[in-house]
This record gives structure tokens, sequence and C-alpha cells, in this order.
């Protein structure tokens, strides 16, 4: 006998009970003179902010290797209990809940090999978590950037500028997320 899948269904709002870690969105080792802040808010279609969203980031290491190292999510051998990282390690991996203000903010390092995070978006309301990039400027132009690529070559100026993060200062990168409405986020899909 042949069964029908089961339908998708809305994918939260647990977010803050079952997600998040902690450390989350430090993934750049304690301390690091590398490190730089990507930060920014989700907004739903009225551009009011998500509270309960969260982000999720993978990046290669700043030398291009794409391996990563396990320890984003490690256990207490004892009670089982998530205790988050190491903070020696870079794992290329990152998550990071939405505050009140739908703020999220992640510690990284810059990625070698790629001129961009990659990024995933979990919100209330949505049957399934929308992917996107978070280029960074600095990375797209200069003398040993990678200036074509095919994702922000394929989009008109408008499109491209929601993928492409704002620096506000030398270490600190602001990122927007817009679930829909004006300026949305281009959203990448994969089958």
């Amino acid at each position: 006998m042949s069964h029908a899948p089961t339908p998708s269904q809305t994918v939260g709002p647990f977010y803050g009970y079952a997600l998040p870690f902690p450390g989350g969105g430090d993934v750049a080792p304690a301390g690091h003179p590398g490190t730089v802040t990507v930060h920014g808010f989700v907004l739903d279609g009225r551009g009011d902010p998500v509270p309960d969203a969260i982000v999720e980031t993978w990046q290669p290491a700043p030398d291009g290797s794409r391996a990563g190292l396990p320890g984003s999510l490690r256990h207490d051998p004892a009670t089982g209990a998530v205790i988050g990282r190491n903070g020696v390690d870079f794992t290329g991996f990152g998550r990071a809940p939405t505050d009140a203000d739908g703020r999220w903010v992640v510690r990284t390092l810059l990625p070698g090999g790629a001129p961009y995070l990659s990024v995933a978006v979990f919100a209330r309301g949505l049957v399934h978590h929308l992917y996107t990039r978070a280029y960074f400027p600095d990375l797209l132009s200069g003398p040993t950037a990678d200036t074509r690529d095919p994702l922000l070559d394929s989009l008109d100026t408008e499109r491209r500028a929601t993928l492409i993060a704002t620096r506000t200062d030398p270490r600190t990168y602001r990122f927007d997320i817009r679930l829909q409405g004006e300026d949305e986020t281009v959203f990448l899909e994969f089958s």
C-alpha cells in the first residue's frame, strides 16, 4: 500500500526553546584578532522585526578550506545538555537567535575562497527555511578579489543590493534580512 507524503507544516515558533545553544553566534575563536561582527535584523513583510527567528551561517575558513571542524554543538558527557563551543576551534557554522527587536549577531572570520556567508533563516509562518547569502563588499573588489560571482552577475542592481552587507566600521557589517515586501532579500531555491 502506498501512502502520500506528509504535508509540510510551518516551522515554529519554538526556536527559543529548541535551537539556540551557548555561543552559537561566536564562530571565531575567542580573542582572535581577525574577528568581524555581522549583524542585522530579520524583518517581516511590513518591516516589523521577527523576534523569534534563527539565522544560521556557514562558511569556509579564512584559508579557503571547507571541511570545518566539529565542535559547535558539544554536549556535556554527564547530562547530555548542549554546552556549545569550546572557544578555540573555527567550525565555520553559526546559529544566532533574534532578540525581541529582531536583531541577530554572528562573530566570525572573513571567509577565504568565497566572498560571502551562506545563510539560512528559520521563522514562524515559514513552511521551509529560506536560504540566502551575505556578501562582504571588501571581498568583491580589490586586487585579491574574485570579481565574478554568477549569482550576483545574474541580478539587476536593486536585487543585487539585498545580498551585500554594509560595512559600518572596519570590523563590523550589517545585513538585514527582509522576508517579504519592499527590498525583499533574494532567496535561493535548492531542489
